[in-house]
C-alpha cells in the first residue's frame, strides 16, 4: 500500500464513522417489510418483524446483513462533515480506511467512498483491527490515529499498538447515547469538526 512514511497515518472505519451505516440498512430492511428498532445498541438484535415483540433470529439478520452489503450498501449518507475533514486532512496525512465488511462487498463500499469525496485506500478487515493496525504503524515514522465507534475495536488497538492514537466516533445522534465507551482508555468526540481539531493536535 503506497503510504508516504514520512506522513502520519489515519485509519478510519466507515460504519458510524464516515457512514450512516443503521440510517441506510434501516431503509434497506423497510424495503424488505422489516423494522429497525434503535432501542439498544446492537445490530440483529434491533430487526424486528412489525409488531413482534422479539427481534428476528440473529441468524436470519445476518442474512439480511450480508444482502445489504452487496445489494444496498450504496444507500447510506455520509456523516456530516467526515469527507471535509477528511480531505483537509489527507493534505498532510496518509488517510486509509480500516472496515470490517464481508469480502464481496469490497467494490460496493470503494464505490460509495468514491462518490462521497473519500477515494482512499481501503483495507477490508474481519475480526479484531487491533493486528492490522499495528502492522500499518509500522510503515510510517511519524505518529499515527485511529478512529473507530467500536470499543472492542479500539482496546485491540490499544493492545496491539499502544502508541496509536484512539478516538471514538458515533456518528448517529440515534445512537450517540447506547453506544458504550470509555473516556479513560479512548477519547470519545462525535461531530467532526472537533474531532478534525484533536486529530490535528494528536498527529501534527
Amino acid at each position: 500500500m503506497g503510504v508516504d512514511p514520512r506522513r502520519p497515518l489515519l485509519l478510519v472505519d466507515v460504519d458510524e464513522v464516515l457512514g450512516l451505516f443503521m440510517q441506510g440498512f434501516g431503509r434497506f430492511l423497510e424495503g424488505r417489510g422489516l423494522e429497525f428498532r434503535v432501542d439498544r445498541f446492537a445490530l440483529f438484535q434491533n430487526i424486528y418483524r412489525p409488531g413482534e415483540a422479539m427481534h428476528l433470529p440473529v441468524e436470519e439478520g445476518r442474512v439480511h446483513f450480508d444482502d445489504f452489503f452487496r445489494l444496498g450498501c450504496g444507500d447510506m449518507e455520509p456523516a456530516p462533515g467526515g469527507p471535509e475533514a477528511l480531505r483537509a486532512l489527507s493534505r498532510r496525512a496518509n488517510v486509509v480506511i480500516l472496515t470490517n465488511a464481508p469480502g464481496p462487498a469490497r467494490m460496493a463500499r470503494a464505490r460509495w467512498l468514491g462518490r462521497h469525496g473519500m477515494d482512499y485506500p481501503l483495507v477490508l478487515n474481519a475480526g479484531p483491527k487491533g493486528p492490522v493496525a499495528a502492522g500499518m504503524a509500522r510503515q510510517v515514522s511519524a505518529p499515527a490515529a485511529f478512529i473507530d465507534d467500536l470499543i472492542s475495536n479500539l482496546d485491540s488497538v490499544a493492545e496491539s499498538a499502544p502508541g496509536v492514537t484512539r478516538f471514538q466516533m458515533v456518528a448517529d445522534p440515534r445512537l450517540q447515547p447506547l453506544a458504550p465507551t470509555a473516556p479513560e482508555r479512548h477519547t470519545r468526540i462525535d461531530d467532526w469538526q472537533t474531532l478534525r481539531e484533536a486529530i490535528e493536535t494528536a498527529v501534527f
